[in-house]
């Protein structure tokens, strides 16, 4: 692929610059949650890769490189976490390839305009790295207008805070493995039928959550895909897990890793030749990854491709984290501050990269999944034998 910016993308670069200049100003109140999912919503700025195939329902379209633009100056920018991710890159590409009209005009202008929070329903404890292993499961009711959804999710990001829930269940009853399985998308808002228990993570926050659906409804025009068919749509959405959004990490990554090699540099760490390297390790793995995540743009069609990404850039962020604790040497086990009743369980940023890097190479798949997928769909090695 011949990867360049263009003027259009470089007129891109400094409207968004101009704009995340003005409203992440320096001193300001940082924007959080569902008011910066508004705010970007209102700037234009949310779905500028949604296809336009089916209608215009993001606020403004941009080519992958104008993507990739705006996904790095989002990162240099140090822009806050985003709430609505799951709704943005994943539920409507999603919609837009196998939903229908109704669905598509019903949920994508307010995902656009930063109105509804979606959270992603596949893990469950007995079915992690393994979806196909799922029980779940979503009876048809009410005559058939609604499915009836009993089960329990876990590590769903955001849950406590989404208005919908898009997740696999088996709609087919004695069905195994892949078969049967259908996508549903499940108002979050029904007490007593769905709950909610966050789960504490070593950092002490706890963003992830399980889930727990008894008898929850989802109305059947909001079935996607088709009953049955739901492993193709979840196939579908987990190939645009590591997309543009790739490269928006890498971006993110870089500054960290500067914020390690300044520290390195005033506490004279990097005068050690063993840290040096790793340093410098660090660095030239991070440009392999950029430049193997700007060709996957132009090669969608790599079935190994996402699996590569994910093994390259969660193994580099752990070691990271690593790094940075040996940076810092033994300060790296005293907090920022004092500890306090009111605040007993504090972080700072390093501290903070080191304890949730340790999950990278776990969630969203783990290593030894992604090297069986690449065995198995790149390499067309013989297929582990599974229950």
């Amino acid at each position: 692929m011949d990867f360049a910016f263009g003027p259009e993308d470089e007129e891109l670069r400094h409207r968004a610059r101009a704009w995340l200049t003005e409203h992440l100003a320096d001193g300001a109140p940082r924007p959080t949650g569902r008011a910066w999912e508004r705010d970007l919503g209102a700037g234009g700025w949310i779905g500028l890769g949604w296809s336009t195939a089916r209608g215009t329902y993001g606020n403004r379209t941009a080519s992958p490189t104008g993507q990739v633009v705006w996904a790095e100056e989002y990162a240099r920018a140090g822009g806050p976490p985003r709430l609505g991710h799951m709704g943005e890159h994943l539920l409507a590409p999603t919609l837009l390839a196998h939903g229908d009209d109704a669905q598509c005009a019903r949920f994508l202008p307010a995902v656009a305009r930063g109105e509804e929070i979606w959270c992603q329903g596949y893990s469950e404890p007995g079915a992690g790295s393994d979806l196909a292993a799922l029980r779940t499961t979503a009876v048809r009711a009410d005559g058939g207008r609604t499915y009836r959804v009993s089960g329990q999710k876990v590590w769903t990001s955001h849950a406590h805070e989404a208005d919908w829930c898009f997740l696999l269940a088996r709609t087919t009853e004695g069905s195994r493995r892949h078969h049967g399985l259908s996508f549903l998308l499940v108002p979050m808002g029904q007490p007593g039928r769905i709950e909610v228990r966050p789960i504490r993570q070593l950092t002490g926050a706890a963003e992830f959550n399980e889930v727990f659906f008894d008898g929850a409804k989802a109305r059947a025009e909001h079935l996607v895909g088709g009953e049955g068919a739901g492993w193709r749509v979840a196939m579908s959405l987990l190939a645009r897990e590591r997309g543009v959004a790739t490269l928006a990490l890498q971006t993110g990554f870089a500054a960290e890793l500067g914020r390690v090699i300044r520290l390195a540099l005033r506490t004279g760490a990097a005068a050690e030749p063993v840290v040096r390297d790793r340093l410098v390790r660090q660095w030239a793995d991070l440009q392999v990854m950029r430049w193997n995540a700007l060709r996957l743009l132009g090669d969608a069609a790599d079935p190994g491709a996402p699996s590569v990404a994910k093994l390259l850039w969660g193994t580099w962020h752990k070691r990271l984290g690593e790094l940075a604790m040996q940076v810092r040497g033994a300060p790296a086990a005293l907090g920022p501050d004092d500890w306090r009743a009111g605040r007993p369980y504090r972080l700072d940023d390093l501290q903070h990269l080191f304890l949730f890097s340790r999950a990278d190479t776990v969630y969203g798949g783990s290593d030894e999944i992604q090297r069986n997928l690449i065995a198995e769909r790149v390499l067309g090695l013989p297929k582990e034998a599974r229950p």
